[in-house]
């Protein structure tokens, strides 16, 4: 019954084009959810990953492996190296001109990812910041590596206590982005945020996987036995000349990278590993549950449940 509503809903009925976006905290599932779907509704996948975008980092960003990628076409896995600059505006242009093209075929399509500014940057669109000239980045970055994260939070407080409230204070790369543009603008980071945005040409409908807290750290600490099991020593062996890329400040590499310079045992960086990926998940949670239009469902939902609410969904949204 399920499988000839939501082919009506597909074929027939729906008027207009809709983005189905699967959010959620890492090892969640999101991966099996998104091909399900894609099978489902006939459609392609679009990654909002913001680390899986890069080939030479498989194992370690938990990447669809092959027999995944030829279960449904994916796009933005492994198209881009760690040598090339690819941002989050280049990628909202990128994934809106592929959304585009895919809904020449299809009404719908699949998003998936747990990178929050990624997944806000196409279903939103992203706010519009000055050009920056690049010495203030050189400047912070001089005063992060001598000093570390501290005196740069303290001078956001300085500038911007509104951002400093609001943004995830333990990463290097928000902290630093907001301080660029007080600094290179003089005006708080805060001011450019949340203004008038370029429309868009279809409907998202949010769909969130989650689980009580400690079910979510336990499939985390597995995930990461299972990675090592896999070679992620090796793939961090590897990378380690290029450490100093930004795309390479990730979790899962960094912490190995501590243990080549010999500042960790290798059983500590993986356990560092695993808890900074729970506290990543808790970031996530913390982002997307600031969004009001996310359907949330438990994990261990079937597939079929999941389906049946899109169905509906865009059933009475055609309706109304």
């Amino acid at each position: 019954m399920v499988q000839n509503i939501a082919l009506n809903v597909a074929a027939n009925y729906i008027m207009t084009n809709y983005l189905i976006s699967i959010v959620g905290p890492t090892a969640i599932g999101k991966t099996n959810l998104s091909i399900a779907l894609a099978q489902h509704f006939h459609t392609e996948i679009i990654s909002a990953d913001s680390r899986q975008f890069f080939k030479e980092m498989q194992i370690g960003t938990a990447a669809p492996n092959q027999e995944e990628l030829q279960a449904a076409p994916h796009h933005f896995i492994h198209h881009k190296s760690i040598f090339e600059d690819y941002n989050v505006g280049a990628f909202e242009k990128d994934a809106l001109n592929t959304l585009e093209n895919l809904f020449k075929k299809n009404r719908l399509a699949i998003m998936v990812g747990g990178s929050g500014l990624y997944v806000d940057a196409v279903t939103k669109g992203l706010d519009d910041f000055p050009e920056i000239d690049p010495s203030v980045r050189n400047n912070l970055n001089i005063i992060l590596d001598k000093d570390g994260l501290e005196p740069l939070k303290k001078q956001l407080k300085e500038l911007d206590i509104n951002t400093y409230k609001t943004i995830a204070l333990e990463n290097p790369h928000r902290v630093m982005r907001a301080l660029e543009v007080c600094i290179g603008s003089g005006k708080p980071y805060s001011s450019f945020i949340n203004k008038k945005k370029d429309s868009r040409n279809f409907k998202t409908l949010s769909i969130g996987l989650t689980a009580e807290r400690e079910v979510i750290y336990q499939r985390i600490n597995e995930r990461v036995d299972l990675m090592v099991d896999m070679g992620l020593l090796e793939e961090a062996k590897r990378l380690y000349p290029n450490k100093e890329l930004n795309s390479l400040n990730t979790v899962g590499y960094k912490e190995l990278f501590k243990y080549f310079e010999g500042e960790w045992t290798l059983d500590f960086a993986i356990s560092e590993i695993k808890k900074n990926s729970r506290r990543f998940a808790k970031r996530q949670l913390t982002w997307f549950k600031k969004t009001d239009d996310i359907s949330w469902f438990d994990y261990k939902t079937h597939v079929a449940e999941i389906i049946n609410a899109i169905t509906e969904k865009i059933e009475r949204d055609e309706a109304s």
